[in-house]
């Protein structure tokens, strides 16, 4: 890191614009999207997708929503020319969805291309040529009339073929390394190929402002998108679309601010994988606009699948902290965290709210085919009582009481910690039942018989202590009562009833009931129970016994 001396600013400033889009504070529709993941994605893979692959992930980019799909370079290989002609003479591509191919401004390219789309029903022949001054200096060595005249033979060239060839075909322009390209040369060569295609509003022409290298700050690019949205010739005809990559990890931010400069559309993969650092990241986007209320016209209400997928096609992994589609992205491990999601679920539950303003939680994981108690309430040891509470109750019925879940929490938090390792929903639980539900050794009451008498209920009770068996009568104010106090004065234990609550178990008739007891002994320590059965009576004398036996422990 000791030669920052040898680094200088690639990019150049646009000229002076209306600047119009810093005053927006948001994007208000859908762009018009095209996945370049059959393609861009595709080529940056270790080893390509094969045919077989790459069909069954065009029928996903079609399932979620695209109407563009880039599926390739049909002259650069067999594979690439073979997949164009499987989806046309099978068939394949949907009326409404249009297929794009690239090429190079070169005749013998350009006829391959065509030849490829013979017979499409819709599609964009998308050409390129570099235009930035490294590109123009280093690689091809010619002046800027040169590169403009490749341009212009290439636009020739795509008009006339399209004459020849049978085919519904759309135009597509990208001066290729735009954001290290000068605007006003920018501007002239691409005013050059529209002049040459004279876009109408019947055929309209896509102009592409690719970030082919990621050089500045994200307010440079939307200025340069500006810049050329004001000045560029036919604009009403034409779409300005981005195309940006990763570099300098921007590519959602270009895109965003491009949008609001006044871009209409976006070329991008679906989990940003790309060249490089990749492209933009096209379900951040539209998840993006869908957490701000806007329709992003595409559907990703099973992202889960999706991954499944794409990971298995193109053997690439989906970060598990990637925006909305990441494993981890909606978990919360911290206790305050747990804490704050479950409030904000049952604030939700109890209808104050129309619209989603849980905690951390930008968007509703539900809406992405995630589910709370396995994707968003995660148990480790940084785990709070919130979030054990929050799965025990979701998952498993169980409302414990506030002094309870903090009692049960430090227990769960501190096994996962021995373990060094997360809980998963089935093993808490497990460890609650084994902790405090229905505990039946070294005591427990095996029948109970109850009468009114002067003083309050008598209860008959038939004990097993230790291995010995016994019969207790006593007396209290109510029958957990009366037990408790038979118990104490046969075990001579010292110990007093705290607290109790119930609920039932499930919904129904026949539903089973749940009790928790808490009890504190002769130096004010509290110990809790909890007792199951089809009887409110049996479940909370189960509770008294479970607290009792963990006081023996």
């Amino acid at each position: 890191m000791m030669n920052v001396s040898k680094y200088t600013r690639q990019f150049f400033k646009a000229p002076e614009t209306s600047m119009k889009w810093t005053k927006k504070t948001h994007i208000d529709k859908a762009p018009v999207w095209c996945s370049v993941d059959l393609r861009d994605g595709n080529q940056a893979l270790i080893t390509p997708m094969s045919l077989e692959e790459k069909l069954e992930f065009f029928k996903l980019l079609v399932e979620i929503g695209f109407k563009e799909i880039e599926i390739g370079f049909p002259a650069a290989s067999e594979t690439e020319y073979e997949f164009c002609r499987t989806l046309i003479e099978q068939d394949m591509i949907p009326d409404d969805v249009a297929i794009q191919v690239l090429t190079q401004s070169r005749e013998h390219i350009i006829e391959k291309t065509f030849e490829a789309l013979r017979g499409c029903k819709n599609a964009i022949v998308h050409l390129y040529n570099s235009t930035s001054v490294a590109q123009r200096e280093q690689v091809f060595r010619k002046s800027k009339q040169e590169i403009i005249d490749i341009a212009i033979k290439g636009a020739k060239l795509c008009k006339e073929y399209r004459e020849k060839y049978e085919g519904n075909f759309r135009f597509e322009y990208s001066p290729e390394s735009f954001t290290g390209t000068e605007p006003e040369f920018a501007l002239e060569i691409s005013n050059a190929v529209l002049d040459i295609w004279q876009p109408t509003a019947d055929d309209k022409v896509i102009l592409n402002l690719p970030v082919t290298v990621q050089v500045s700050m994200p307010h440079v690019y939307a200025n340069q998108v500006e810049y050329m949205c004001e000045n560029i010739k036919y604009r009403e005809n034409v779409l300005i679309s981005t195309h940006p990559h990763n570099d300098r990890g921007c590519a959602v931010a270009d895109t965003e601010m491009a949008l609001l400069a006044g871009a209409d559309r976006v070329e991008g993969t679906l989990f940003g994988n790309g060249e490089r650092t990749g492209n933009v990241d096209i379900i951040t986007l539209a998840m993006n606009m869908y957490s701000q209320g806007i329709d992003p016209q595409l559907d990703f209400s099973d992202i889960p699948s999706i991954c499944e997928v794409y990971s298995r096609v193109t053997n690439m992994n989906v970060y598990e902290r990637s925006p909305y589609s990441g494993k981890l992205v909606f978990a919360a491990f911290s206790g305050s965290h747990q804490d704050a999601i479950a409030k904000g679920m049952k604030w939700r539950e109890e209808g104050h709210t129309e619209h989603w303003t849980v905690p951390y939680l930008p968007i509703d994981p539900k809406d992405v085919g995630r589910e709370y108690s396995a994707d968003v309430i995660r148990i480790n040891s940084q785990s709070g009582k919130g979030g054990i509470g929050y799965i025990l109750e979701t998952r498993f019925g169980y409302d414990l009481p506030k002094k309870m879940r903090e009692v049960v929490g430090y227990m769960v938090k501190g096994i996962s910690d021995h373990k060094h390792k997360e809980l998963m929903p089935d093993e808490v639980y497990g460890i609650f039942k084994e902790s405090f539900v229905d505990i039946s050794s070294p005591l427990d009451v095996t029948e109970t018989h109850y009468k009114q008498c002067s003083n309050g209920i008598e209860a008959n009770v038939s004990l097993l202590y230790n291995g010995k068996k016994a019969a207790v009568t006593d007396t209290g104010n109510g029958r957990l009562d009366a037990v408790s106090n038979a118990i104490r004065s046969y075990t001579e234990l010292d110990f007093s009833l705290n607290s109790y609550t119930e609920h039932a178990l499930e919904v129904g008739s026949a539903s089973k009931a749940v009790s928790y007891v808490e009890i504190i002994d002769g130096n004010g320590n509290s110990f809790w129970g909890t007792g199951i059965d089809n009887d409110i009576i049996i479940s909370s004398i189960k509770a008294l016994v479970s607290a009792v036996n963990n006081m023996l422990k």
